[in-house]
């Protein structure tokens, strides 16, 4: 039998023709297909522009940077997340303050916790966290941010297809100043690694492309230093300026054309991971000790993961006993997230009992497979297992 793994990517020939393509052309990086790409993902989203990157985490530090976020300025995020999150800040010298979840089934940021957080901390920028493909409550973020003073960040690395309200598409930075999709081969569409900011700030899009790219923007900056910039008046072909310290966080035509491709399929995708997420809903709604997580959000949700939760005490059993046993019978889960503050290089700054709702989501949490093309033989088959061992 083969591995069933939590996740993984679809390519298809028309992916393959794609990427084919563009290898036999003079230009795979820094060429037209970058801003195609681009202009793809702004038309989906409803975002004014878009700058892709290397990686969501690229994304996340230019966002931040280009947010003026400075050295002891503060970015507040979700304790459950990956660590790439609060990461982003520490790149900059910046400081991070944890916020617990909800004490219920959304995995979502406590707005209390959030708003005695902002109290606390007076954050520069507040990053919450579309967990597992979800939307969360941004119109009151957004109140919030005008009532406090804060940036927002949408770390959206689990939501690309996904809307907040079935009317806005998370990606048109309704309720944010920036959002950061990732493009990983586990998400819902793929540039093999790779991630792109949306924003509908000019001065924000212009900061991030020079953030991009060495801190150099030669199609949409002007020249300062005239003097080498012009000959006769004329712009000299060669010229560039690199106006502040940047890095090279560009993506490349190749992964761009994989990308574009990828869109085209988005639909499909969603569509069918939505029946995936039917079907687990179904088999799960009256089995003792499994909670199905997130369910009020199933409509405006990019189905990236199929979150449940086990009461291994109740059970008297254990997770790392569920996974030996799925294992055995080639199916591959994983655990989305453990907290940040139990890592090595958070625990030392940060009190774990602080996180009760985290905690008690992490002792039991575990994600499904879910991914395009996952047959219902198979997923019958993992359903039947994880009842067999619950039972």
């Amino acid at each position: 039998m083969n591995i069933i793994p939590y996740g993984k990517h679809f390519i298809d020939n028309q992916d393959i023709k794609a990427v084919t393509k563009v290898l036999k052309t003079p230009q795979i990086t820094q060429g037209k297909l970058v801003k195609k790409f681009e202009d793809k993902i702004c038309k989906i989203t409803g975002a004014k522009y878009a700058i892709a990157v290397s990686s969501c985490t690229a994304g996340l530090h230019i966002s931040l940077q280009s947010l003026g976020f400075k050295q002891n300025d503060y970015l507040l995020t979700s304790v459950i997340t990956f660590v790439s999150s609060p990461n982003s800040a520490l790149f900059l010298k910046g400081k991070v303050g944890f916020v617990d979840i909800e004490n219920n089934d959304s995995v979502s940021m406590c707005l209390k916790d959030l708003e005695n957080k902002i109290k606390k901390y007076k954050p520069k920028v507040v990053m919450p966290v579309h967990m597992g493909g979800a939307s969360y409550n941004f119109s009151i973020i957004k109140r919030l941010s005008k009532k406090y003073k804060f940036r927002i960040i949408e770390d959206a690395a689990h939501s690309f297809g996904a809307s907040y309200d079935n009317k806005y598409k998370i990606g048109s930075c309704r309720y944010s100043d920036i959002t950061v999709f990732s493009f990983h081969p586990v998400k819902t569409v793929t540039t093999g690694e790779g991630g792109v900011i949306t924003t509908n700030n000019f001065n924000l899009y212009l900061k991030c492309l020079r953030l991009r790219s060495h801190g150099i923007n030669k199609l949409n900056d002007k020249p300062i230093n005239i003097k080498n910039a012009f000959t006769n008046n004329k712009l000299n072909q060669w010229y560039y300026e690199m106006r502040e310290l940047g890095y090279h966080y560009r993506i490349t035509d190749i992964q761009c054309a994989l990308g574009i491709s990828q869109l085209e399929k988005l639909k499909k995708i969603l569509s069918y991971k939505k029946e995936v997420f039917k079907r687990y809903d179904k088999a799960f709604k009256n089995i003792e000790n499994i909670s199905i997580l997130q369910k009020e959000k199933r409509n405006n949700t990019s189905y990236h993961l199929y979150l449940v939760k086990f009461n291994f005490k109740k059970m008297n059993k254990d997770r790392q006993s569920l996974l030996e046993f799925l294992q055995k019978n080639n199916i591959i889960t994983q655990v989305h997230y453990i907290p940040v503050v139990y890592h090595p290089y958070y625990e030392k700054k940060f009190n774990k009992e602080k996180f009760p709702n985290a905690i008690n989501y992490y002792e039991g949490c575990l994600s499904l497979p879910c991914y395009f093309n996952y047959s219902k033989k198979d997923q019958n088959f993992v359903i039947k297992k994880i009842i067999e061992f619950i039972s």
